[in-house]
């Protein structure tokens, strides 16, 4: 039996009761698929799970991304290549250099955005499972976009509803001052455009579609849209909107890229190692054939 606990009273859930090293029941799916489709998010505690079982339970809630998104892909250390690696380790297990250019990249998990994003086909769920954390620090917070629509007024709303933006990690990068790219990671990252104001097809909400990744507004001078896009982002990221998740070893974390942000907090990454593993599952179209808010 399942134990369903609100985080706030209508975003983010821990659900207790799970062994996640099994197939879920049909019971069990119905539960956390409702759960995440009322509260964003949900922590799911306790799972000592390997690669082969993570995979197995996030497939059970839509197709697999199989494509990753960062520097270096030839130095894996995981067993699948469609598992995201969320850590701090270099191929061998150690902590990466730091100078090395993967941790570089990786700091931009740190500014405010949705996975994925900056594919043509953007992402509907992330799963992060804990396998080991440094002592402090390292949390992941959450923002809840159909909150933060909601509180709009209707003149804002309606300013924003039809407008399309161009997303890219390119972009969000370059809030770091990252900009050494190959041509191959310039081809892979050119920028996708999505629409920032998205209906939740299963809550019927509406929610902004915010990211980082964000470079540019359709039809606006650029210096206007990035001043649009920074205000949106202090908006959905007030106190009010956030939930702050510190970490436990076994904790899986699943969220709704559609209807929330996500950032990692800082820790001592050149001190204490933190293996992260993600699974991201597909949403069923780019945004802009999905129907309109």
């Amino acid at each position: 039996m399942l134990t369903v606990t609100p985080l706030k009273p209508e975003f983010g859930a821990r659900i207790e009761g799970a062994d996640l090293r099994r197939p879920l029941s049909a019971e069990e799916f119905t539960v956390m698929d409702a759960t995440i489709n009322r509260y964003g998010f949900i922590v799911i505690p306790g799972q000592d799970i390997d690669d082969d079982q993570q995979m197995e339970f996030a497939a059970r809630f839509g197709p697999v991304d199989q494509t990753r998104a960062t520097v270096d892909v030839q130095k894996q250390r995981l067993k699948y290549s469609a598992m995201n690696d969320i850590s701090n380790l270099d191929e061998k297990g150690q902590i990466l250099a730091a100078d090395d250019r993967r941790r570089f990249f990786s700091l931009g998990n740190r500014l405010w955005h949705s996975d994925s994003s900056f594919k043509a086909t953007p992402a509907k769920y992330s799963l992060l499972h804990a396998r080991s954390i440094p002592p402090s620090g390292g949390e992941t917070e959450f923002a809840d976009t159909r909150g933060a629509w909601e509180a709009l007024s209707a003149e804002m709303q309606a300013q924003l509803r039809d407008l399309v933006c161009d997303h890219s990690l390119i972009y969000s990068r370059a809030q770091l001052g990252f900009s050494e790219w190959t041509e191959a990671e310039r081809r892979q990252f050119e920028p996708v455009p999505q629409r920032l104001v998205r209906r939740h097809a299963e809550s019927g909400r509406i929610a902004l579609f915010l990211s980082s990744h964000i470079g540019r507004i359709h039809g606006m001078p650029t210096p206007e849209a990035m001043m649009l896009i920074r205000d949106l982002l202090e908006h959905s990221t007030q106190p009010c909107f956030v939930h702050a998740h510190r970490w436990a070893v076994g904790d899986v974390v699943m969220w709704d890229n559609r209807t929330s942000l996500h950032r990692g907090r800082a820790y001592d990454d050149r001190r204490y190692k933190r293996d992260m593993r993600r699974v991201t599952l597909l949403d069923v179209a780019p945004t802009l054939e999905q129907e309109a808010a």
